[in-house]
C-alpha cells in the first residue's frame, strides 16, 4: 500500500487510531475538571449562570466521553494484533500498568459517571458536586496510568531484561521513571488548555453573532483566564521537559533542534528543512547560541549533534523538527491570546472587541493540534526504539503482510471517518447552540409536575438532552421564566 512495508503500515495504523482516540480523552479530561468548577461555583455563589453552563458543557462532556471510551477499545486490541512481539517482550510490565488504570479510574469514573450525568435532580446537591468530582479525579487518575506507561517506554527503569523479555523488579522505578512527572504535568496541562480554547471559542462564536448573555460573557471571560494564567506555565513545564530529554534521550533533542553536528553555542533555528540524507538542514534561519541557552542554560552549552548516532538510530529529523515548532507555535499564540485578554479587560473592553472574539474562534483548536503535535514529536522522536534504547520498533510488530496491515489500515479509515465524523459534527453543532439560560428553573417546574415527567436516559450519550436541527437551532421552546 502506497510503497510502504508491514512495519510502516502498523505504526502509520496506530498512529491514526490514536490522534483521533487523544482528542477526546483530552476534551474529556478538561471539561470533567471545568464541570466541577463551575458545579463547585454555582453551590458556592447561587449564582444561575453557573448552573447553566454545567448542564451545557455536561452534554458536551457526555457525547466527547462516549466516544472516547469507545476509541479507546481499539489501542488495546492493537497491542495484541499488530504489536505482539511488544506485549510478549514488555507485558509484564505495562499490562499491569493499563490494569491498574481499569480498577483505579475506570470503575471510579463508572461508579459516578450515571450520577453525574442523569442524577442532578434525583440526588442531594452534595452527592452530585462529590460525584462530579469523582468523575473529574478519575480521569486525572487515567492519565496517571496511562502516561506512566508510555513514559516507562521513553525512559525505561526498575526492570530486568531476561532472553529478551522485561521483568519488574521495581514498582516504584517503574511506575515513577525520570520522564514521567514531566509528561503528566505536560498532558494535564494540555488538556486543560485544549478545553479553555473550545471554551472560549464557543463564546468567542456566539459574542460575534450578538448574543450577550451572562452565560456566553461567563464562558469567554474565564477561558482567557485559563489562558493567561496556564499557558505561562505549560511553556514552564515544557522547558523542564526538554531538560529532561536532553539528558534521557539526546538523539531526540538533536533531531527537534535540526542540529547534526555536535558544538558549542548551538543557535535556535526558527526555519529550516532537514534533510536526513544529506545530513543537513537546509535554508535554515535561526537566532545565535539561543538553543545552547534554553537547553543547557549557558550561551556557550553543548549539544550533540545527530551524526552521533548511526543513521540507523536516528529519529526522522523532518517531522520531529517541525512537529516541535507546531507545538511551541501555538503555545507562543496561547499566551497572546491571554495577554490581549488581560489588556482588553484591565480596559473595560474584554466583549467588545471583534478582533480578539475572532482570533479566540480560530485558536479553538489550537490546544487539541498542539497535544497532537506534541505526541508526534514525543513518539517520532523516540523512533527506532519502542522501549527506548533496549526493543526496537521493528522487533515488537507482529508477523503480519503489508496487504493485511494496508487493509485493516484502510478499513480503519473509513469507519473512523464517518463515525467521529459523524460524532465531531455533533459536538460542533451544540457548541453552536449554545447554553440555554433560565434551566435551573424550568426543572423545579418540570419537578413539580409529577413522577414520570422527566424521562430518565439509560445511555450514557442520552445525557445529551437536546436535539440539534441542521441549522444549529435547538428544537424545544426555550425554557419560559
Amino acid at each position: 500500500m502506497f510503497g510502504l512495508d508491514a512495519l510502516e503500515l502498523a505504526r502509520l495504523q496506530f498512529a491514526f487510531t490514536i490522534s483521533f482516540h487523544i482528542v477526546f480523552p483530552a476534551i474529556s479530561i478538561g471539561l470533567a475538571s471545568y464541570l466541577a468548577v463551575l458545579e463547585g461555583l454555582w453551590l458556592k455563589t447561587k449564582n444561575e449562570v453557573y448552573y447553566d453552563l454545567f448542564r451545557f458543557w455536561l452534554q458536551i462532556f457526555a457525547v466527547a466521553f462516549g466516544m472516547g471510551v469507545v476509541s479507546g477499545v481499539v489501542m488495546s486490541y492493537q497491542f495484541g494484533t499488530n504489536w505482539s512481539q511488544l506485549s510478549t517482550a514488555a507485558g509484564s510490565i505495562m499490562g499491569p500498568l493499563l490494569t491498574y488504570e481499569v480498577l483505579t479510574a475506570f470503575f471510579l469514573e463508572a461508579g459516578f459517571l450515571g450520577i453525574m450525568l442523569f442524577g442532578l435532580n434525583k440526588v442531594g446537591k452534595g452527592l452530585h458536586f462529590f460525584a462530579t468530582l469523582m468523575v473529574a479525579i478519575g480521569t486525572l487518575i487515567s492519565t496517571f496510568w496511562i502516561l506512566s506507561s508510555n513514559s516507562w517506554m521513553q525512559t525505561p527503569q526498575g526492570y530486568s531484561l531476561v532472553d529478551g523479555v522485561f521483568y519488574p523488579e521495581s514498582w516504584w522505578d517503574i511506575v515513577f521513571n525520570p520522564s514521567f512527572p514531566y509528561r503528566l504535568a505536560h498532558m494535564a496541562v494540555a488538556a486543560f488548555l485544549s478545553t479553555a480554547f473550545i471554551v472560549g471559542a464557543t463564546a468567542a462564536w456566539h459574542l460575534l453573532k450578538g448574543k450577550r448573555d451572562p452565560a456566553t460573557r461567563m464562558m469567554f471571560s474565564m477561558a482567557l483566564w485559563m489562558a493567561l494564567l496556564v499557558a505561562p506555565v505549560q511553556a514552564l513545564i515544557g522547558d523542564a521537559h526538554g531538560l529532561n530529554t536532553l539528558k534521557y534521550q539526546p538523539a531526540k533533542v538533536a533531531a527537534m533542534e535540526g542540529h547534526w553536528d555536535t558544538e558549542k553555542g548551538v543557535p535556535l533555528l526558527l526555519f529550516g528543512i532537514p534533510d536526513m540524507q544529506a545530513e543537513t538542514t537546509k535554508y535554515a534561519i535561526g537566532i545565535p547560541r539561543l538553543a545552547s541557552l534554553i537547553l543547557t542554560h549557558d550561551l556557550d552549552g553543548e549539544i550533540k549533534g545527530l551524526k552521533e548516532w548511526a543513521p540507523e538510530d536516528r529519529p526522522n529529523a523532518l517531522m520531529v523538527f517541525w512537529s516541535f515548532r507546531v507545538m511551541v507555535g501555538l503555545g507562543l499564540l496561547m499566551i497572546l491570546a491571554g495577554a490581549i485578554g488581560l489588556w482588553l479587560r484591565m480596559r473595560g473592553r474584554l466583549y467588545e472587541s471583534p478582533g480578539l472574539q475572532r482570533f479566540m474562534l480560530l485558536m479553538g483548536p489550537a490546544g487539541l493540534i498542539a497535544l497532537l503535535a506534541g505526541w508526534v514529536t514525543t513518539e517520532v522522536g523516540r523512533q527506532p526504539w519502542v522501549v527506548y534504547g533496549l526493543l526496537r520498533t521493528s522487533d515488537a510488530v507482529s508477523n503480519h503482510s503489508a496487504g493485511q496491515m494496508g487493509a485493516t489500515l484502510s478499513i480503519f479509515v473509513v469507519v473512523y471517518l464517518a463515525v467521529f465524523g459523524v460524532g465531531i459534527t455533533y459536538l460542533l453543532r451544540m457548541m453552536r447552540k449554545g447554553p440555554v439560560l433560565g434551566l435551573l428553573h424550568s426543572h423545579a417546574v418540570e419537578e413539580e409536575s409529577g413522577p414520570g415527567h422527566q424521562r430518565t436516559p439509560s445511555r450514557p450519550l442520552s445525557a445529551a438532552e437536546e436535539s440539534v436541527d441542521e441549522d444549529g437551532a435547538d428544537d424545544q421552546q426555550e425554557p419560559r421564566p
